[in-house]
């Protein structure tokens, strides 16, 4: 099983906690699977059970003699979520995918090798966003899993468990919740089994949802921005400042987002304006995606596809809003600035509420995925168990042995 790792090696708030098992390679049905050891009674463990766990003391005592593994159990009685990276490590020389190495940048907390030395584990604090917990080699767990644990912290890596809530948020939207493209889109990180993009219709300019547009050049666009009730937020990110965003990608986002608004969804203005900004970076330009869609493109078209309302206006003194709903109708009394700032809250409310009834749904089906997968844990328990008592005795043996279960 390779060297077990100290308890220096790991973060206090998992070492402290009594989730531990150990972990051992079993054949089934000629895969290798790792199967949780109750390190007490050598029996099999269950995730969903805590009397089967133990105190990291005794699990690596247990797994020293025995040559296994030892692992941690999350609940949703701690604060700590695991986000499994599979295939995407280079056991030679360290080296990870891109879409990995943006995961693990953007969360910025405990990482280690996983046992294979192809993976990576990032343990942060946080919760779980509501939703499916995984897509392709992004896999996000938080309670009834356990993770293989090494110690082999990569080196850039906090030794800590960092509390990362809004990063983990971003990376839950961007790598493991579905698009509209569905099942089965093939991306560059899904060729390595993971979703780093969403859609592979078409090349990107081919498939862009541009926005109406608007006559505005770049010098009139700049200026209306800046005077806008927000324009601060916008002067900032024009400059380069990210502060505020648990990552650039978070910034670059946003950033892009207003641009859609002021630009009418016009990305070719967008990412002209955006080359112009503090912001850009040779990311921008690079291929990130199965289609040959680089990042910046990808961006320009996410940020484009999640606004509801463009300005529409024109180099003159008045301006409008086209979308989903009229806001400059109900302020008609007000500045054409003004009003561009009620559109912009107008849309978000929108969007909130939607965002909310997504979620109460995605919950709903989380809910019923969790209790299904539980059962099923708990039915191969059962017929593993099963399996080592009809090799241990006799059959009256066995399964008079069998009753505690």
């Amino acid at each position: 099983m390779g060297e077990l790792p100290p308890a220096d090696a790991l973060p206090a708030p998992l070492v402290t906690r009594d989730q531990w098992v150990a972990w051992e390679t079993k054949d089934r049905d000629g895969k290798q699977t790792k199967v949780p050891v109750d390190p007490r009674t050598a029996k099999y463990a269950s995730a969903t059970d805590a009397d089967t766990w133990v105190d990291f003391a005794t699990a690596r005592e247990y797994a020293t003699r025995n040559d296994a593994g030892i692992g941690f159990v999350f609940t949703d009685a701690d604060p700590i979520v695991g986000v499994d990276l599979d295939d995407c490590r280079d056991p030679d020389d360290g080296t990870l995918t891109d879409w990995a190495q943006d995961i693990v940048e953007r969360l910025d907390s405990f990482t280690e090798v996983s046992p294979s030395g192809t993976g990576v584990h990032v343990l942060v604090e946080g919760e779980l966003p509501d939703g499916r917990n995984r897509h392709g080699d992004v896999e996000l767990y938080d309670d009834a899993r356990f993770f293989t644990m090494t110690g082999n912290r990569l080196s850039e890596t906090p030794g800590a468990l960092e509390p990362r809530q809004e990063a983990l948020a971003a990376v839950h939207a961007e790598y493991v919740m579905p698009d509209d493209a569905g099942d089965g889109v093939s991306t560059d990180a899904d060729s390595e089994g993971t979703a780093d993009a969403v859609d592979a219709s078409g090349p990107a300019s081919d498939r862009a949802a541009n926005g109406p547009g608007n006559d505005l050049g770049d010098e009139e666009l700049l200026s209306r921005a800046r005077s806008a009730t927000n324009g601060e937020k916008f002067e900032r990110l024009c400059a380069g400042d990210t502060s505020g965003y648990p990552s650039q990608s978070e910034a670059d986002m946003a950033l892009c987002s207003l641009l859609a608004f002021w630009t009418g969804g016009d990305p070719e203005q967008m990412d002209r304006l955006f080359r112009a900004s503090g912001l850009v970076r040779p990311k921008w330009d690079e291929p990130h995606f199965a289609d040959g869609a680089t990042y910046g493109e990808r961006t320009i078209e996410r940020a484009i596809a999640g606004t509801d309302e463009f300005y529409t206006g024109s180099g003159g003194a008045g301006g409008s809003v086209s979308g989903r709903t009229d806001p400059v109708d109900r302020a008609a009394d007000s500045s054409p600035v003004e009003a561009e700032s009620e559109a912009a809250t107008v849309s978000v409310d929108v969007v909130e509420e939607l965002e909310a009834e997504l979620q109460r749904l995605q919950s709903e089906k989380a809910a019923l995925e969790a209790e299904l997968e539980a059962e099923r844990e708990a039915r191969q328990a059962l017929e593993a168990e099963v399996e080592t008592l009809r090799e241990d005795g006799s059959e009256g043996g066995w399964l008079q042995r069998l009753g505690w279960w």
